[in-house]
């Protein structure tokens, strides 16, 4: 056991050592480390030790550190040598087939909306075009484009019928002993924390623990906490470590330095190579059409420009998620998510007898295909950043690191499967009347939350409950929490939904979560429900 466990340690350092061998932090530490050889201190018989001890006072060490950190924070454990590259993405064989599956049909909506209206995938646009679009860059909301022939590719309420009709073959009728009783809208048997192991994950919530987000904690008055809180903050971006800010951050992040500790979590130091990188990607927009621009146009009109909260940030939006579907680079997520990004051909290219993959490239370039609802990932992270490279990098990490598990189909814990599972089966364990009087009435609670969880709760609470809500996530690198607001959301209705006979009138109850205070929702659910 404990050589298994060396041989998986030597494997993840050789596989981090790996990543960072060709990132740009590898080069600038070659550089300063040449650099230091002129410096006085620098003495050649101890050389190795003395500039160790130089990029340690320089700040370069810690720089490694959160890089790595960063780097164990977002990629897998690595798998046994002799697994195979799929088992990465996602070890249940059932499940790559469902994702595989469901692309297949994600695409044939694209390709179809292509044919019906006579539309390339992509095209160059003339110079002209590209002249009025830089023109217009920071003020593409004023725009008008006729839309109304395109639609989403596919909608939430879409994705959660495929859910619904995921099975293991291995169990015939849900024959798994403990799985039998479960009567919720996903029928797949997968392990899912009950209520003490979440509070034991969860500790840093419980009632006893200073919080931001509560008003009225009996045990220590908020404005004490509060300017405690802010001092430790201060040091932590002082200390420019992105571990202690995780932690930190469990408690929820001070408005005023909510942006910065995120961006160290991230792990985002908006370098002048990433803000080059980030006006590349903005060329590429000027430069070409896709298709996926007029959906991106479309789901920003139909959602953030609605918003009450959002509607201001509608030419960031459109800026970070046009540079977003051009960006290579997220295509390497690809290796730990069990989406697979969707490839096209290069017309005029395949020839007949022709070996047709030298000529597919990925489409669009980043490999995701936005869906309706999308824009609301970046929405409220315009509140934080206003300087748009760095938006734009906040925004990728948090989708190569959460959000894409919102929308792919996976065994994952943070993944969406796991976190309907999740949802239900805490409303069935410790609110067993009110599960079993909604599912009578054709209600079943997943059927009205499943948004909510897809979308991360954006667009349905107030910003900054969101944001105390996100807080969570990145402290405790995972997703599972939006399961568990979904379960607490139900729990504070309750009277309510008890009354209702309709799946119409339980969405009325149900509709407006605005006024709704995240953190004592949580901390009543986890800390006060008798198990």
């Amino acid at each position: 056991m404990m050589l298994e466990q060396d041989t998986g340690l030597s494997l993840a350092i050789a596989q981090i050592v790996q990543r960072l061998k060709g990132s740009s932090l590898h080069s600038q530490l070659e550089r300063q480390a040449r650099g230091s050889l002129h410096k006085p201190e620098i003495k050649l018989e101890s050389l190795k030790e003395d500039i160790k001890e130089f990029l340690k006072t320089s700040g370069w060490e810690k720089r490694l550190q959160n890089a790595v950190y960063s780097e164990l924070n977002v990629f897998p454990s690595p798998c046994h040598p002799a697994a195979p590259p799929e088992h990465m993405k996602e070890p249940l064989v059932y499940m790559r087939k469902a994702q595989g599956s469901w692309e297949k049909r994600i695409l044939k909506s694209l390709n179809s909306m292509c044919t019906e209206l006579s539309i390339p995938l992509a095209r160059k646009r003339p110079i002209g075009e590209q002249k009025e679009l830089l023109n217009k860059w920071n003020e593409m909301g004023t725009d008008e484009p006729d839309l109304s022939l395109f639609r989403p590719v596919y909608a939430p309420k879409d994705f959660l019928e495929v859910l619904m009709n995921l099975r293991n073959p291995n169990y015939e009728n849900g024959d798994q002993p403990s799985f039998k009783n479960h009567l919720g809208l996903i029928q797949v048997p997968l392990k899912v924390k009950d209520i003490p192991e979440l509070r034991d994950y969860f500790s840093e919530l419980g009632l006893n623990t200073g919080q931001l987000g509560i008003d009225d904690s009996t045990q220590v008055p908020p404005e004490l906490f509060e300017n405690e809180h802010v001092r430790v903050g201060q040091t932590v971006l002082t200390e420019q470590d992105s571990a202690a800010a995780q932690q930190y951050v469990r408690q929820g992040c001070p408005t005023a330095l909510r942006a910065e500790l995120w961006a160290l979590i991230l792990n985002i130091s908006n370098q002048p190579e990433d803000i080059l990188y980030y006006e590349q990607l903005k060329s590429n927009v000027i430069q070409h059409d896709l298709l996926v621009d007029s959906l991106i146009y479309k789901d920003v009109k139909l959602t953030a420009s609605n918003d009450d909260y959002y509607f201001v940030f509608e030419d960031y939006l459109y800026q970070v998620l046009l540079c977003f579907s051009r960006d290579t680079s997220v295509l390497e997520h690809f290796s730990y998510n069990s989406a697979t990004p969707p490839k096209s051909y290069i017309r005029g290219k395949v020839k007949e007898n022709s070996a047709l993959e030298e000529y597919a490239v990925f489409y669009p370039p980043n490999g995701v295909i936005p869906f309706h609802g999308f824009s609301m990932y970046v929405a409220p992270l315009c509140f934080l950043y206003h300087e748009p490279s760095k938006l734009y990098q906040i925004f990728r990490e948090m989708y190569v690191r959460f959000f894409f598990r919102l929308h792919s189909i996976s065994s994952h814990p943070s993944g969406i499967v796991s976190l309907c599972l999740l949802f239900e089966t805490l409303l069935q364990t410790h609110l067993p009347q009110l599960f079993y009087h909604l599912r009578e009435i054709g209600a079943q609670p997943l059927r009205i939350s499943f948004k909510w969880m897809v979308r991360a709760f954006s667009g349905y609470l107030a910003t900054d409950q969101l944001l105390l809500l996100w807080d969570r996530i990145l402290g405790y690198n995972s997703l599972e929490i939006l399961a568990v607001l979904a379960a607490a959301v139900f729990a504070f209705r309750a009277v309510n939904l008890m009354e209702v006979t309709s799946l119409a009138a339980a969405e009325a109850v149900l509709a407006d979560l605005s006024t709704l205070k995240v953190m004592p929702l949580l901390q009543i659910f986890l800390f006060a429900t008798v198990t």
